[in-house]
């Protein structure tokens, strides 16, 4: 039998070392962008209930997760909590509540405004987008749909540098306020949740800074009064 051309021998470790090279550019990628957005977001970025937090007149509340029953989960539960308390303490006079209601049967901000309303927030302070399907979305109806150009957003930690970066790039002057989420959550939880954040926020720099798309809906202007 003839003996495989030297060429062909040679395929499998250049097919080895072409895809050990496009691995290093996807992980070098992700981090030089990660690192770029936690670094210019550092000073608008702070911890809950530890740092004083900003003021602002609205607070963006970041939809997430409800239970079939309505019942928010606990990341949600834990961004509606923190907005509570800035709206307690005066630091905020409205809340805008962002989140995904594609669905007849799913609806997070209802059920986000009947949290906060069970707690004391009155249902005139609370602003609802029913169409905050992501991240982008959210920042990009809040400056042109409700208006807002100065915001404090409460989210988790682990979001709040694309968050911030994301809305400040579509003209909303944000600062952030992150709940605690590796000291509150399952590791497990929280670590596969900051590796998809780490794929979106090199997402949101293509958005912002190339394409520049319009969220899912726009709709008439909405203005927070």
């Amino acid at each position: 039998m003839q003996a495989p051309h030297p060429l062909f021998r040679r395929a499998p470790q250049r097919f080895l070392r072409w895809g050990a090279c496009g691995i290093f550019v996807i992980v070098a990628t992700m981090a030089c962008a990660n690192g770029y957005v936690w670094f210019v977001t550092s000073g608008q970025r702070y911890a809950a209930r530890e740092q004083e937090p900003p003021t602002a007149p609205v607070a963006l509340v970041f939809g997430a997760g409800v239970r079939a029953d309505g019942r928010l989960s606990r990341i949600l539960a834990d961004r509606v909590d923190a907005a509570i308390a800035l709206y307690r303490s005066g630091r905020v006079q409205k809340l805008l509540m962002s989140g995904d209601n594609s669905r007849p049967e799913y609806d997070e901000v209802t059920a986000m405004r009947r949290y906060a309303v069970e707690r004391g927030v009155p249902p005139g302070d609370i602003t609802l987008d029913y169409a905050g399907f992501r991240t982008y979305d959210s920042c990009y109806r809040a400056r042109t749909i409700f208006g807002v150009d100065r915001a404090v957003l409460v989210t988790q930690q682990y979001h709040l540098p694309r968050a911030v970066y994301t809305c400040r790039a579509l003209g909303v002057d944000a600062l952030g306020v992150g709940t605690p989420d590796w000291q509150s959550y399952p590791t497990a939880l929280i670590a596969r949740y900051s590796l998809r954040e780490a794929v979106a926020t090199v997402v949101a720099l293509w958005q912002v800074h190339i394409t520049r798309p319009l969220p899912t809906f726009l709709g008439p202007f909405e203005g927070i009064e």
